[in-house]
């Protein structure tokens, strides 16, 4: 396609990012499903295989860590933009598995850019090394490489895609890299990472993907001016951003509204919406502070079958919903809606809390503190809402047939986060979601 320059002053586009405005695990990929029918294309812009989208439809249930939830729907374009990090054997594998349920994969619904970084078996080792040796003070990575792959990029020292038509430089810089993880796993009486081995691993996966690989920027700029709309599909949370969240029990990217831009090439000018996606309660895996965290109530969850991760199996902790971290989430995001999931977990609770604020050494807060310190020290200032044990939201038709304790629930929130709510979530299933009018 020739370069141009394209007007976007005047054109209509309902161009929407969806966040998650906790620590991941809201029911992203679910919205992302749900909404996708009014989109043309949809983007991942940052994060990599550690992210985990569940979407489920009728008796058919998907798992998705680098593919965007698009890709469930046959006529939907999707792009894999500069910001995310790819384990291509992780990306090959995820196309097996969705083939074999039926979803067709091709460059004609699917483009990767050349600018996105790669995670290689090194990154791996060095995510797990590091992670073992910090003892008590772990962070809680999935093990995935994540971290190791996003300071090569940033110390300007990584792979991309594009690099992997140029073999000579691929070569050298593979066994640059793969040389500096041999002296530490040297050092620690670890079986050395095999060169060779790793360089026909990824020759054989750079030609499963070359005819995915493409600029995207110009294509998502050109799916623009043609007035399509584009839905941005963020990975973990606010809470888990390198900037915002519970540093350092964080992910190495930024997970924010912002992010979604300068990880698929798309000016912030034109994106219309921003949608924060919550759950009705609150959850986290792995370690780091979680202020509302409630072992009664995550007990509940586990015994139900719920909150389990999606990417590790590891269970979540669960608390009661935390206004203070979701208030401030849409502030950060520039929110316009709010999406609520899973409110269904909350059928048969007879009270149900919620923190509007937090006490420090004696001094309510309400934004959150900088220190995990902090955060660590603060105790939760509690609401308390009457629930509705002998009624049930599972199944409700519309907003409407919902209990009225519920909506009562549901309109608190929205108070004390500042934003209104615009979807509801009752279940697992695309179709048990509620539009509130």
């Amino acid at each position: 396609m020739p370069d141009e320059i394209y007007n976007l002053a005047n054109l209509n586009m309902p161009n929407t990012i969806i966040v998650g405005a906790q620590w991941g695990d809201e029911g992203k990929g679910k919205i992302v499903d749900y909404l996708t029918e009014n989109a043309d294309v949809i983007v991942r812009a940052q994060g990599g295989n550690n992210a985990g989208h569940t979407v489920i439809h009728g008796d058919r249930k998907y798992i998705l860590h680098l593919i965007p939830s698009g890709i469930l729907w046959p006529e939907k374009k999707c792009v894999i933009g500069n910001g995310v990090v790819i384990d291509p054997a992780a990306l090959i594998s995820e196309f097996e598995t969705l083939g074999k349920q039926g979803i067709a994969i091709s460059p004609d619904n699917l483009a990767i850019s050349d600018r996105a970084h790669l995670t290689l078996p090194y990154h791996r080792f060095l995510d797990s090394y590091r992670e073992s040796g910090l003892g008590g003070k772990k962070i809680g990575t999935t093990g995935r490489g994540i971290g190791p792959t996003y300071v090569d990029k940033m110390e300007r020292s990584g792979i991309r895609m594009a690099d992997l038509e140029d073999r000579e430089f691929l070569d050298a810089r593979l066994a640059e890299k793969i040389d500096q993880a041999n002296r530490i796993l040297h050092d620690s009486g670890t079986e050395p990472l095999e060169l060779e081995t790793i360089k026909v691993e990824l020759q054989n996966a750079h030609e499963r993907l070359a005819p995915f690989i493409r600029e995207t920027t110009s294509f998502l700029h050109q799916q623009i001016a043609e007035g399509k709309s584009l839905l941005f599909e963020g990975a973990q949370g606010t809470y888990l951003d390198i900037d915002h969240g519970t540093y350092p029990f964080v992910t190495s990217s930024s997970t924010t509204a912002g992010g979604a831009c300068t990880g698929s090439g798309v000016s912030p000018r034109v994106i219309d919406n921003v949608t924060a996606v919550v759950k009705a309660y609150t959850t986290r895996v792995g370690a780091g502070p979680f202020i509302t965290e409630n072992t009664e109530f995550s007990d509940r969850m586990h015994a139900m079958g719920r909150e389990f991760g999606a990417t590790t199996g590891r269970k979540r902790r669960c608390g009661w919903f935390d206004s203070v971290m979701a208030r401030h989430a849409c502030r950060l995001n520039g929110a316009d809606h709010l999406a609520l999931t899973n409110l269904d977990g909350l059928d048969g609770i007879e009270t149900i809390k919620i923190c509007t604020a937090y006490r420090l050494n004696g001094e309510l807060l309400t934004i959150p503190p900088a220190r995990v310190e902090d955060w660590e020290n603060c105790e939760p200032v509690y609401e308390k809402i009457t629930g509705w044990p002998d009624t049930a939201t599972a199944g409700a038709a519309n907003i409407s047939s919902l209990p009225e304790s519920s909506r009562t629930y549901l309109d608190r929130l929205a108070e004390l986060c500042g934003t209104p709510i615009k979807l509801v979530g009752v279940g697992p299933d695309r179709k048990e979601t509620l539009v509130c009018e």
